[in-house]
Order: C-alpha cells, then sequence, then structure tokens
C-alpha cells in the first residue's frame, strides 16, 4: 500500500507506517504523478483536492486533517467512491486559546478588561461552541449568531446577525465557508456591516479568511482606524493584501489551530477513518502520541488581579504576538506570500491551556474557578 502525506502532517510515519510505503511532500506541492499509484492521500487545507489531482489515480481514501473541507471536492470524491474523513473538533481547543490569547493582549495594550465587554460570536459550532462555554465560565456576557442550528434547535438562544453586530464591542468568527445558498458565508461581513461595526470594536477572525471582505475591512482601517482587527486567514492566502497586513492590530499566518495537540489530535482521528473505511490494523493510541509538556507546572501563592493571572498562565504556554512578530519578520525578508507559507511550514512547537497545571495556594485559591474556566489544569494545593 502506497500512501501519499503531506510532510507538515505530525506522527505520519507513528501512525501510518505500519500500512505500507509513505511519500512525504509539501502540501501545496503534491501533483497527480504523485499520487498516479497511491492508495490513500492524506492532506492539510493546502492541498487541492478535486478532480485534476485524482482523476488518473488509483486512490481509494482521503483524509484531510483539518476541520474545514472547502479545498476538496466532495462531489468528485463521491462520484468516484472515494472514501473520505476529516478532523471536526481537532483544533477547536487551540483555536480558543488562540481568541482568548489575543483577546487578554489587546486587552492589556489598550488598557481596558476583557470582563467589561459583550463578545459576539458568529458560528457556534466545534470551535464556537467551545469559545462560548470559556467565556461564559470566565463570566463573559456572550451573544451568539448561528442561523442553521436556530432554524433546527429554535431561535432562543441566538440572535441574527446585524442585532449582534449591534450589541457586541467584540465580534468572532467561526463559521465554515458557505459559497451559496441561504446560509451564505462568503463575505458575511461585507462593506455595510463592518461600516455598522461602533468605534472601538474589536473584530476577530479565525474561521475562514473569505467570510470577511478583506477590501472593505481595509478602507474601513485606513479611512478611520476605529477598529481593532486580529486576522489569523485571510482572502487569497499566502499572497495576503499588504495593506491590511499592516493596519491589523494582529496578523497571524493561519495557525489559530496549530497547536501540537491539534495536529497529532487531527493525525489520530485519520488514522481512524483510514483504517476503518479501508478495513485495516490500527495504529498506536492517541495517548502515546502525546509527549510531556516542556512546561507542566506553575505554581501561584499571592494575590494577582485576575486578568494579570490569566495573562502570566497564558503567556507560560502561548504568546500571540510572537506569531505576529515572526510574519512581520519573515513577509519583510521573504515577501508576503512566501514569508506566509515559511511560518506556517516552521511553525514552533505550541501546546494547548490544558497541558499547563496551575498549583494554587495561600491568596491565589481564589483565581482555581476563574483559570479552570479559561481551560488550565488549576487547583488547589496546601
Amino acid at each position: 500500500m502506497k500512501l501519499v502525506i503531506d510532510a507538515n502532517i505530525p506522527a505520519a510515519d507513528t501512525c501510518f507506517g505500519h500500512l505500507g510505503d509513505i511519500l512525504r511532500r509539501p502540501g501545496r506541492e503534491i501533483s497527480a504523478q504523485d499520487v498516479s499509484d497511491a492508495d490513500a492521500l492524506i492532506v492539510r487545507s493546502v492541498t487541492q483536492v478535486d478532480a485534476a489531482l485524482l482523476q488518473k489515480s488509483p486512490v481509494r481514501f482521503v483524509g484531510s486533517c483539518t476541520i474545514g473541507v472547502d479545498h476538496v471536492d466532495l462531489d468528485f470524491l463521491d462520484e468516484r467512491g472515494i472514501g473520505f474523513a476529516s478532523a471536526p473538533g481537532c483544533n477547536a481547543e487551540a483555536v480558543v486559546d488562540y481568541v482568548l490569547a489575543s483577546l487578554l493582549t489587546l486587552a492589556e495594550q489598550g488598557g481596558w478588561s476583557l470582563f467589561e465587554r459583550t463578545v459576539g460570536i458568529v458560528g457556534a459550532g466545534n470551535v464556537g461552541g467551545r469559545l462560548m462555554a470559556r467565556l461564559k465560565a470566565l463570566g463573559v456576557a456572550v451573544l451568539v449568531c448561528d442561523p442553521p442550528r436556530a432554524e433546527r434547535e429554535g431561535a432562543e438562544g441566538f440572535v441574527a446577525l446585524d442585532e449582534l453586530i449591534e450589541r457586541c464591542d467584540v465580534l468572532c468568527l467561526h463559521t465554515p465557508l458557505v459559497r451559496e445558498g441561504e446560509h451564505a458565508t462568503r463575505h458575511l461581513l461585507n462593506a455595510e456591516r463592518l461600516a455598522a461595526l461602533a468605534p472601538n470594536t474589536v473584530l476577530i477572525n479565525a474561521g475562514r479568511g473569505d467570510c470577511v471582505d478583506g477590501q472593505a475591512l481595509d478602507e474601513r482601517l485606513a479611512a478611520r482606524g476605529d477598529l481593532e482587527a486580529v486576522l489569523d486567514v485571510w482572502e487569497s492566502e499566502p499572497a495576503i493584501d499588504a495593506g491590511l497586513f499592516e493596519r491589523v492590530a494582529l496578523g497571524t499566518p493561519h495557525i489559530a489551530g496549530h497547536s501540537l495537540d491539534g495536529k497529532l489530535r487531527g493525525t489520530f482521528m485519520i488514522q481512524q477513518a483510514l483504517t476503518q473505511t479501508l478495513n485495516l490494523p490500527e495504529g498506536p493510541s492517541f495517548s502515546s502520541l502525546c509527549p510531556a509538556p516542556a512546561l507542566r507546572a506553575v505554581h501561584l501563592q499571592g494575590a494577582l488581579p485576575v486578568e494579570d493571572a490569566l495573562r502570566l498562565c497564558m503567556r507560560a504556554v502561548y504568546d500571540v504576538r510572537r506569531d505576529r512578530q515572526a510574519l512581520k519578520r519573515e513577509c519583510r525578508q521573504r515577501g508576503l506570500a512566501a514569508g506566509f507559507d515559511d511560518c506556517r511550514t516552521n511553525y514552533p512547537l505550541r501546546r494547548e491551556f490544558a497541558t499547563l497545571e496551575v498549583q494554587l495556594s495561600g491568596d491565589a485559591r481564589s483565581l482555581e474557578a476563574v483559570l479552570s474556566g479559561a481551560g488550565f489544569n488549576a487547583r488547589c494545593i496546601e
């Protein structure tokens, strides 16, 4: 059996090596020639999987170690009888970590408090649902817009997008990319809706780049400069808009979900789907794939303001400012597209909040609930 696998998928040899021969290739360079004699193709979102790639191949299974599927022609796979699986939810915790890290960083820089804001979440799926749960556990006011879920489950608990824009001063997008139909999300935030955002609104897009009209956002930022935009996803990646990149408060190279834990979870989910679809021997367990974190625990014992404690623990695990600085540096040296891809390809190991044990004693004991709510493994000790 031959498997063609994106070179940036971690633990691929461990998860798939027992099944046959593996060809590792950069995701953007996987070609029809590479898969001309392959049985399985394992990719990320940077590989376009369609008839042009697979028409003349014997591939029986395609797995995408990502949550989205807009890079895959599902109709073609179905017509050819090719099995398919993605990894929804694999990196959801990492994306929520990214959003909280961004909010706490902007709050520190701007001198405002997250606890005084109302956060609007657009899309309450794997990521948006987890973000909502963590924010509510922190005591932050949250409103949710998800029209497909509102149709299925009833309107209670959901608000329309325009109402959410009117009532919230933080807006987080976590929708899939849907190009057509009643619930299309391409340019969901168009020029009109971007103009309706109140001054000092924080806009975070860690979902799909095309859900925001990048040109309209750039024009709003250039003309008024009164929004704080955080973009991890962009239109036309990796050739992102230079002007918009310079104007956003935080710009990162589509790495919100790039925790080691999330990547390994995605690899493991596709391993399971492949072995089940083609009736193959199972591989190693998920727990065997995860190494111990470099920093296992921190100890807090003094009285700390809540947001200072959150930032301290957050930066023990992940500092979003480093990703912004790395992207700026690489783009200056290599150009926007090459720098963007280089940052993703050589992304440093990053763990999730849940891997950090926060030991609390003395006056810090009162922080247990809020740190646990934020996603850390917090516990009081004697």
